[in-house]
C-alpha cells in the first residue's frame, strides 16, 4: 500500500485548477482532496484532519480570508493561499489573519509542491517532543538528561538521536539496520550495547524492561503511555 507523504485540502472554484493541482500533488506522492467553494471546505475539515489546505482566495460565496479567518485557530492546519496578480493587498491580509505563505496566479505546480513540503517541515520540527514525563521518568533531549526517581543520568548524542525517533513514535517498532543507518553505524552488537546502556538509564529493572523492549526478530521499540 502506498503511504503519502501528506493529505492536502485544495480548495478552489476553478475545475481546471483544482484537477491540474490534484494530479501533480497526486505524482508527488500527495493524497489530495478538492473543495469547490470555502463553504464546501468547512465541512470537509470538520470531519478530516488535513496536513495542508492550498486555499483560493477569491471564490463565490465566502472568501478564502473568511475561511481563515473561522476556522484556522480552531484547526490549526497550515494555509498556502493562491492569489491573483492584483491581490497584493489581500496577501498581506491573509499572513496577518494566520496564512503561512502565498502563490500568486499562474503558479507552477513544481514550486507549489516545493512550498508544500517546506511548510510541512517546519511544521514537523516544531512538533516534535523532545522532553516527556511518564511514571517517575523524564527524560530531557534539550539538557541530555534522563531523570529516574531522584537520580540523573547524562545522555550522549546517539543515545539523543535514538530516544528522539522513539519518543516521537511511541510503539513503533525500529531494526538494528534502521536504528543503524540513523546514527551511523554499521555493527549490530554495537547497537545492542546501545541499547543496553539507554535500559540502565531509563528502566527500573534493566533486565527485566518494561519500556524499551526487543521485539524478537524485529527490533526495538518504546512503550510509553
Amino acid at each position: 500500500m502506498n503511504k503519502f507523504e501528506a493529505h492536502i485540502l485544495v480548495v478552489d472554484d476553478d475545475d481546471g485548477i483544482r484537477n491540474l493541482v490534484k494530479k501533480y500533488l497526486n505524482e508527488n506522492n500527495f493524497l489530495v482532496t478538492t473543495a469547490k467553494s470555502a463553504e464546501d471546505a468547512e465541512e470537509k475539515v470538520k470531519v478530516i484532519k488535513f496536513d495542508l489546505i492550498v486555499l483560493d482566495i477569491m471564490m463565490p460565496g465566502q472568501s478564502g480570508l473568511e475561511f481563515i479567518s473561522k476556522n484556522k485557530n480552531k484547526y490549526n492546519t497550515p494555509i498556502i493561499l493562491l492569489t491573483a496578480k492584483g491581490e497584493a493587498s489581500e496577501r498581506v491580509e491573509g499572513l496577518e489573519i494566520g496564512a503561512d505563505d502565498y502563490l500568486p496566479k499562474p503558479f507552477e505546480p513544481k514550486e507549489l509542491t516545493l512550498r508544500i513540503r517546506n511548510i510541512l517541515n517546519k511544521t514537523k520540527l516544531k512538533n516534535i517532543k523532545r522532553v516527556i514525563e511518564f511514571d517517575n521518568i523524564k527524560i530531557d533531549l534539550k539538557k541530555l538528561i534522563i531523570h529516574k526517581d531522584d537520580k540523573e543520568f547524562k545522555i550522549n548524542n546517539t543515545e539523543k538521536t535514538i530516544l528522539e525517533k522513539m519518543i516521537n513514535s511511541p510503539g513503533e517498532t525500529f531494526s538494528r539496520n534502521y536504528i543503524g543507518n540513523l546514527i551511523n553505524i554499521d555493527k549490530e552488537r554495537s547497537i545492542d550495547v546501545i541499547i543496553t546502556r539507554l535500559r540502565k538509564k531509563i528502566e527500573l529493572d534493566p533486565k527485566n524492561p518494561k519500556y524499551l523492549q526487543t521485539i524478537r526478530g524485529t527490533g526495538y521499540v518504546l512503550w510509553i503511555e
